[in-house]
């Protein structure tokens, strides 16, 4: 069974979660998509996951059905921090297999920091301890516009032509753009996210050291998951962070970039794998 869940963050704003239902003998699957996703992204893991393991999906502030903040200042790192504690108390999740889609990633790692003990595996999907300036870049102007499109046939046409490569068939293509847009009064398709998170990424300026928060993971089971075409994760960091962790399983998906889907078979395959083997 699959709840729609609603808990209000500590400074009021409304915070919205998907909760496949599961077994409490087990650690659940606590999902943080990236920052153009929603909660949604992670129905498919949830379903192969069905009967076995509770997996709760996030909305962040601003994206999804999360309710939009009045400053742009809500939409930072330390305030995400904030909601996904706030969300894992509201739900009784008090320790889980985290699997983070590049900003959901980042928040894992410093969750390693702020609250090791929550943490019983780590799947980061297409990040780590250095983001590629190339692709910031990119993914800050993506964030940035709304095209207003006529339908869900532009909205495919835009997502290829705005996007790195993705590994996905057509019907896949049409799944992605119904998860990134939805019409609106207006008849138009728009983001299912606060354009303004833009102006806060420009505010909050370069992205911090993030290599302490990757070691604070050094206890927790770790995978790693990298779009071979990946220009926000480089292959570089990618073996670093491969050297720095022997026992890190690491998955590269050819023919992604930034990001992988966790769809992909060879994704699949490897996920679920590592999560199995999590009591």
């Amino acid at each position: 069974m699959t709840r729609r869940v609603f808990i209000t963050a500590r400074d009021g704003l409304k915070l919205a979660a998907l909760d496949h239902a599961g077994p409490e003998g087990r650690t659940p699957i606590l999902c943080l998509p990236g920052l153009t996703r929603t909660a949604e992204d992670f129905d498919a893991l949830a379903d192969r996951h069905a009967g076995r393991r509770r997996v709760l999906a996030l909305d962040h502030a601003g994206h999804g059905e999360s309710g939009r903040a009045e400053s742009v200042t809500r939409y930072g790192i330390e305030h995400s921090l904030r909601d996904v504690l706030d969300a894992m108390a509201a739900l009784h999740c008090h320790r889980a297999l985290v699997v983070g889609t590049s900003y959901g990633g980042i928040l894992a790692m410093i969750l390693g920091v702020l609250r090791p003990t929550a943490l019983a595996g780590v799947v980061l999907n297409d990040v780590g301890p250095v983001l590629e300036p190339v692709g910031l870049g990119q993914v800050q102007d993506f964030v940035g516009r709304d095209p207003a499109l006529p339908g869900l046939e532009e909205a495919v046409a835009y997502l290829k032509a705005k996007l790195p490569p993705l590994a996905l068939d057509e019907a896949g293509w049409h799944r992605f753009a119904a998860g990134t847009f939805r019409a609106g009064p207006d008849g138009a398709w728009h983001p299912r996210w606060d354009i303004r998170i833009a102006q806060a990424m420009a505010a909050g300026g370069a992205m911090p050291d993030l290599w302490p928060a990757f070691g604070a993971l050094a206890h927790a089971p770790l995978m790693l998951v990298r779009g071979a075409l990946s220009d926000l994760l480089s292959e570089d960091t990618a073996l670093r962070m491969a050297e720095a962790r022997r026992d890190m399983r690491f998955v590269e998906i050819p023919g992604s970039g930034h990001c992988p889907t966790l769809e992909e078979p060879a994704a699949v395959a490897a996920l679920d794998a590592f999560l199995d083997r999590i009591p």
